[in-house]
């Protein structure tokens, strides 16, 4: 289920839909790092040089990437090419697109992290946690509820979210995402469990940050290499979600209407401008 409505989020940058907003994305970081974190004017300064960085880099780099993979899943859908192998590799992509992020911005955040004072990691991880327990409270009142309850909710969701790019669905379309939407396997208690999984070995990093040589470098892998904390049902899970994801997207498709199609290549035409505009 995260994977579809990752993949038509990112895919269709839904993230970066104005030219203000993207212009504007240190204010943005700022304001997410202070429900977590509160540098030091010096630790600020530094941080600020490498967001500058990374935010060239990002502008230089990778919306041209965003930009061809918008176009060529516009040309797919007109020429009718969209088939469940041609949407899996672009789920694949999209998490190429976080992934060279993370592997860009991480050496630098891993050298902010060494200076960090032994209150600011407490604060940082109790910020962590008490984020774990808001999921863990969501996901608690989910399972109060039948599972019958659940599927609906989920149906609605991806109703809504695909809603949002052609229009409204059609009768078969709704019959679609039902047969789906019950394949879909279930990974919130998975995904809290490696959230705090690489939470938990990133204090223990932590500890040793004043004396550890190699602490830099060890958390550079940590950050790197997330997926070793996942366990296997979540990683078979994730990919099984993923798989039905592109079977879904794809056979969808196939449904468009004519005022459907052209709804969705005009936003993926927006889109296209509207990365165009941020590369100037």
């Amino acid at each position: 289920m995260r994977v579809l409505l990752v993949f038509i989020s990112v895919v269709f940058l839904a993230s970066c839909s104005s030219k203000l907003a993207y212009n504007n994305l240190d204010w943005w970081v700022y304001w997410y790092m202070d429900d977590y974190i509160e540098l030091k004017d010096e630790q600020e300064e530094k941080f600020d040089d490498y967001l500058q960085n990374w935010l060239r880099w990002h502008k230089t780099s990778e919306l041209k990437r965003y930009q061809a993979q918008l176009t060529d899943i516009k040309r797919q859908i007109k020429e009718g090419t969209l088939d469940s192998n041609s949407v899996h590799e672009h789920l694949a992509n999209a998490r190429a697109h976080w992934e060279r992020v993370r592997n860009e911005v991480s050496p630098e955040l891993a050298e902010i992290a060494k200076t960090l004072d032994d209150e600011q990691v407490v604060t940082l991880f109790a910020a962590l946690e008490k984020d774990n327990k808001e999921e863990e409270e969501e996901r608690k009142e989910a399972l109060e509820k039948s599972e019958e309850e659940r599927l609906k909710e989920r149906v609605e969701r991806i109703e809504e979210t695909i809603s949002e790019r052609i229009g409204k669905l059609t009768s078969e379309q709704k019959q679609i995402v039902d047969s789906y939407a019950t394949q879909f396997i279930p990974t919130g208690g998975e995904w809290l469990t490696y959230r705090r999984n690489i939470q938990n070995a990133a204090r223990k990093l932590f500890v040793t940050r004043k004396f550890n040589d190699k602490f830099e470098t060890e958390l550079v892998v940590l950050m790197q290499n997330s997926d070793s904390y996942k366990s296997d049902v979540y990683k078979q899970s994730s990919a099984h979600n993923m798989t039905v994801s592109a079977a879904l997207i794809s056979e969808l498709f196939t449904t468009l209407t004519d005022e459907q199609r052209e709804t969705l290549i005009e936003s993926i035409d927006d889109l296209i401008d509207t990365i165009e505009n941020f590369r100037d």
